[in-house]
């Protein structure tokens, strides 16, 4: 902390900016004012119109709209039978709940290292990882990247796995010009405050087999079903409703769809953002020996939920701890995405060791993710490059 006096005078901003925030407008105010005056606070036709919402904008068949991300892995792994035994191959870099759906379900997650430049997962480490036990892969979109979805889903289909894309980054993102949510067995999305858009929180599970579709629509709601086809002992009594499986509340409420509804109006717009964000500090830093860019795939169109900076050790006398402090000390309010999930203390209690993937361990060391929505104001967006050049230019070797 000694070097932060180095700075001496005014900070660049004295109103920080964080990392991430949501974006709402009037028009969002009005739809969930709309939905709260109306007669359906859950369970009512706002959720099928986000659901066929959804589906027009990825092109999938069918979407099941959840209460968060969560939950939405938890009942995609129910849905393709996921259980005690099995493993699941998952991204080392991401949120926990990309693994913890795993153990939800009995099963034992088995992490796969990234690709040092890309930062999503390495599609060799994946075959690396394959066992007679293993069931499914968990392939997440890192910051809105796609995966290398053809190298995955070949993987996937020549040892018999299901594919997960846990698309909690990437909506609005296209993979060889095919929107994401329409490429594996079940996509999943997250629609949390600092996403491209928001439910407030929320989410959705979409495929194209209308097996897993069932099945999931049943699992968010109690595994309770009103289809006599469904039903064991049928009856088409106006009252009837039969438990078929064992589900979860796990509903969305109409009120949370109609926000969603509004915002996905805005994605062409919120995406377009991002992308000339992007491009400014790609212009910006892309030339400097310090900081290291995540490299793009040309088969992604991406939608970025983040925009990581990696130092470079040989170029910066600092550490990553030291900078984050500094650039909080300029005014600007970063986050770290994020501690490869093994290492988390819980999952060193399950048995996990520092060392199974290198690569995501390194990354992690070295990361940051600066402010990137597109609310942010020129001014705030200059602000944010002249911080972190101001404290590259302090830490230099």
């Amino acid at each position: 902390m000694e070097k932060l006096a180095i700075f001496g005078g005014k900070p660049v901003r004295t109103e920080k900016i964080s990392y991430g925030r949501q974006w709402i407008d009037e028009s969002d105010i009005a739809a969930v004012a709309d939905c709260l005056r109306g007669p359906y606070l859950t369970g009512g036709p706002t959720i099928n119109k986000l659901e066929d919402k959804l589906c027009e904008i990825t092109t999938a068949k069918h979407t099941v709209a959840v209460s968060n991300g969560t939950a939405a892995l938890h009942i995609a792994c129910m849905a393709l039978g996921i259980k005690e035994g099995d493993e699941v191959i998952v991204s080392a870099i991401t949120f926990a709940a990309s693994a913890n759906c795993a153990l939800y379900c009995g099963a034992t997650p088995v992490f796969a290292d990234i690709k040092p430049d890309t930062y999503n997962v390495d599609p060799e480490d994946i075959k690396r990882k394959i066992t007679k036990k293993t069931k499914a892969v968990v392939a997440v979109d890192y910051t809105g990247q796609a995966v290398e979805l053809d190298e995955i889903k070949k993987i996937c289909k020549e040892n018999g796995l299901f594919l997960i894309e846990d698309a909690a980054h990437s909506i609005g993102t296209k993979y060889k010009g095919k929107p994401v949510g329409s490429l594996a067995d079940i996509t999943t999305f997250s629609f949390h405050p600092v996403k491209t858009v928001t439910a407030g929180e929320g989410g959705a599970c979409l495929t194209n087999d209308e097996g897993l579709y069932k099945k999931l629509r049943l699992l968010r709601a109690h595994g309770i079903t009103r289809d006599i086809d469904e039903m064991v002992n049928k009856s088409d009594a106006g009252w009837y409703n039969e438990q078929v499986m064992l589900g979860y509340n796990y509903r969305m409420t109409d009120f949370q769809a109609a926000l969603l509804l509004s915002q996905l109006e805005k994605l062409e717009k919120f995406s377009e953002r991002r992308k000339e964000i992007a491009e400014k500090y790609d212009r910006a830093f892309g030339d400097m020996p310090e900081l290291i860019l995540q490299k793009t795939i040309k088969e992604s169109d991406t939608t970025r939920h983040l925009y990581v900076l990696r130092l470079n050790p040989d170029k910066l006398s600092c550490d990553r701890r030291e900078f984050f402090d500094a650039l909080v000390a300029e005014g600007i309010v970063p986050q770290v995405h994020y501690l490869p999930v093994y290492r988390h203390s819980y999952y060193e209690k399950l048995g996990y060791k520092k060392g199974l993937c290198p690569e995501a361990e390194d990354l992690y060391e070295h990361i940051l993710s600066i402010p990137f929505y597109p609310l942010l104001s020129e001014e705030e967006i200059n602000d944010t490059i002249t911080a972190v050049k101001k404290v590259v230019a302090c830490y230099r070797r």
